[in-house]
């Protein structure tokens, strides 16, 4: 489908959900659909949850937030169930401004957009869709128009309860406009768009000295003065400040503890009575999410300050910090390439994995936990098993430390590294070593790193060099065995009738002289002792292999290589470990023979087809881990 028509069936859409009618026709509507008068708070949940709510391990993942934000699971958990789903239930903690608090480039902003972006479009569906009084620069509920003492009964007959008094606009254009007859006020549908400044807003501090308060609260039009003869003449005055544009959903109110104080105190009775005072009129109700955003060390000022005591209370913090999970953190390296000018760069794999190493590694406080080290610490939050820790050892580790996450080196940190790395070498292909040499040159341009973080940083860049050069040993090993499939496939089935022999106390027969013979110890355990199983654990470790071929044998399936992944890591460090030679002189070699580089082009090409890399990056992968190999 071409643009073009995709620009005009957009159009189509927005015809067809366009509504108008009069007040009586609302009501009616309303009993149809009762949820079309939800408040601002509760229409930001139910968007929320309409996404789609997952469980996972006793926690909620949100599908809403799932394409933008990764690894803060916890804290829109949090989010979501402590602020979002008891403010929509009409809780007190709806009379709060929230406030997100956290590091730079941890989210906050991203969270924020999404949230903008998300009403704009919830307001296009059946659940989402709002309606308000027509030519009201405010969007006015119109439920405004029933008088304070009909609202009980109004409340018996619909189920709806009334918040807020008709704006000073609204009720002279009911007298002078519809003579008093509430049921022929003209109600429209909206739809909320930021561009428009349609039910969302956004206030950002600029110089105290200049910005008016009007920004927030609108305006005197002086011009329509001499028309109306009164300044306090709703005619003359513009609501078109961010409050009033960003009733019926939200405002964002960027660095909000940045703000002259004047600001601050219009949010008071917004926030405890939904209402604020503009100009020279009654004060106006408004039902308004205002989602705030700062970082800890403006937040801790702030709250340092007995001038701020008022506001202290009106305010719900939601801690949003770093990511702690690699896997997540690669995610979030992936979205951000994805959305620049590198996408058309070839990434090698695991080049942005040990990236995160490193960074996770600098957001991570050291463990209090006897034997647990940060490299222990950091696999146990990314779900990692980690022999001798369950679950229960990763909840205790969580909660050493409440902060953790508020500090260490951010995502654009990273990717300013990368592009630095790509656009300085003019290269096309970049390998973990590249990032991680970017990396440690960066660290001594950071000003704002101190020399004692520089140094700490700079053995977590040692720490994720280490783990990739394990990395790329088992890449090439992967590689390489599987150019030896027969040879992988004849040591595994020689292991497993040692295994069946040793588990039913039988013999074996040489297949050469026919001699009886004991299960060879020294091969099963020059197998097991490539993944760790100790002496004690054999016996169990082989009797569980026996019961997978039983079980694969009474479905009619073969056991075969690919069966058991423990078993088959075991069989592949087993035959590399044997082919360790082999692997060095064909790696290393400036000059291959015929079957050395005949066997390197099917490495390469392996690494390629399978594993994800370019010629450049398979290239280079190979003559690092002949390199290590020689060491």
């Amino acid at each position: 489908m071409s643009i073009l028509k995709k620009i005009e069936d957009f159009r189509e859409e927005e015809e067809r959900l366009k509504w108008e009618g009069t007040f009586a026709d609302y009501l009616d509507l309303l009993k149809e659909k009762p949820w079309i008068a939800q408040t601002a708070h509760s229409r930001v949940y139910h968007m929320i949850k309409d996404a789609g709510v997952e469980e996972e391990n006793g926690r909620k993942k949100y599908a809403f937030f799932s394409e933008q934000l990764y690894g803060v699971e916890d804290s829109i958990e949090k989010l979501v169930e402590e602020y979002f789903h008891s403010a929509a239930k009409r809780l007190d903690v709806r009379k709060r401004i929230l406030l997100l608090m956290g590091p730079v480039s941890g989210g906050k902003s991203t969270l924020v957009t999404m949230l903008k972006r998300g009403l704009e479009q919830y307001s296009k569906t059946e659940r989402g869709a709002v309606y308000a009084i027509k030519g009201c620069p405010m969007h006015e509920d119109p439920l405004h128009l029933i008088p304070n003492h009909l609202r009980q009964d109004f409340y018996e007959e619909y189920g709806v309860k009334i918040e807020g008094n008709l704006s000073p606009l609204n009720m002279m254009r009911l007298e002078e406009e519809y003579g008093g007859r509430i049921e022929d006020v003209l109600v429209e549908r909206i739809f909320f768009s930021e561009d428009k400044r349609t039910g969302i807003g956004t206030f950002s501090p600029s110089d105290p000295k200049s910005q008016d308060i009007a920004d927030l609260t609108g305006s005197i039009d002086f011009s329509t003065i001499a028309e109306y003869g009164s300044e306090s003449d709703p005619r003359a005055y513009r609501f078109d400040g961010e409050l009033n544009k960003a009733n019926r959903g939200m405002m964002e109110f960027q660095e909000m503890l940045k703000c002259d104080e004047k600001f601050l105190w219009h949010l008071l009775s917004l926030t405890q009575e939904g209402n604020f005072k503009a100009g020279r009129f009654a004060l106006i109700s408004a039902d308004e999410l205002i989602v705030a955003h700062t970082n800890e060390s403006e937040y801790r000022s702030f709250i340092s300050n007995k001038k701020n005591e008022a506001l202290h209370s009106r305010i719900i913090v939601m801690k949003i910090p770093y990511n702690l999970k690699v896997s997540e953190e690669e995610k979030i390296y992936k979205k951000m390439i994805a959305e620049s000018d590198l996408s058309h760069v070839h990434i090698a794999p695991h080049a942005l994995k040990v990236a995160a190493i490193f960074t996770i590694l600098t957001r991570l406080q050291e463990p209090k936990k006897q034997g647990v080290d940060l490299l222990k610490k950091m696999r146990l939050y990314d779900g990692e098993s980690v022999e001798g820790y369950n679950s229960q050892d990763l909840e205790e580790l969580k909660q050493e430390y409440p902060d953790e996450g508020m500090s260490g080196i951010d995502p654009r940190y990273v990717i300013n590294r990368i592009s630095s790395a790509i656009v300085r070498k003019q290269l096309t292909s970049i390998n973990a070593l590249d990032v991680l040499r970017s990396i440690k040159e960066g660290l001594n341009q950071h000003a704002s790193i101190s020399k004692e973080d520089r140094e700490r940083y700079l053995d977590f860049i040692s720490i994720a060099r280490k783990e990739y050069d394990t990395i790329a040993k088992k890449e090439v090993q992967k590689a390489f065995v599987y150019s030896y499939d027969e040879s992988a496939k004849t040591l595994m089935d020689n292991y497993l009738d040692n295994v069946e022999a040793y588990c039913n106390k039988n013999k074996l027969r040489d297949p050469l002289t026919g001699e009886e013979m004991t299960p060879d110890e020294k091969l099963m355990r020059s197998i097991e002792e490539q993944i760790g199983i100790s002496e004690n654990a054999k016996k169990a470790f082989r009797e569980e292999i026996l019961i997978r071929i039983s079980a694969y044998a009474r479905k009619g399936k073969r056991f075969d290589y690919n069966s058991h992944e423990r078993l088959r890591e075991a069989i592949q460090k087993k035959l590399f470990a044997d082919l360790k030679d082999i692997v060095k002189i064909t790696t290393s070699t400036k000059t291959p023979d015929e079957s050395q580089l005949k066997k390197i082009n099917e490495v390469i090409a392996r690494l390629i087809d399978e594993h994800g890399y370019n010629s450049v990056s398979a290239n280079e992968l190979l003559r690092y881990v002949g390199s290590l190999l020689n060491r």
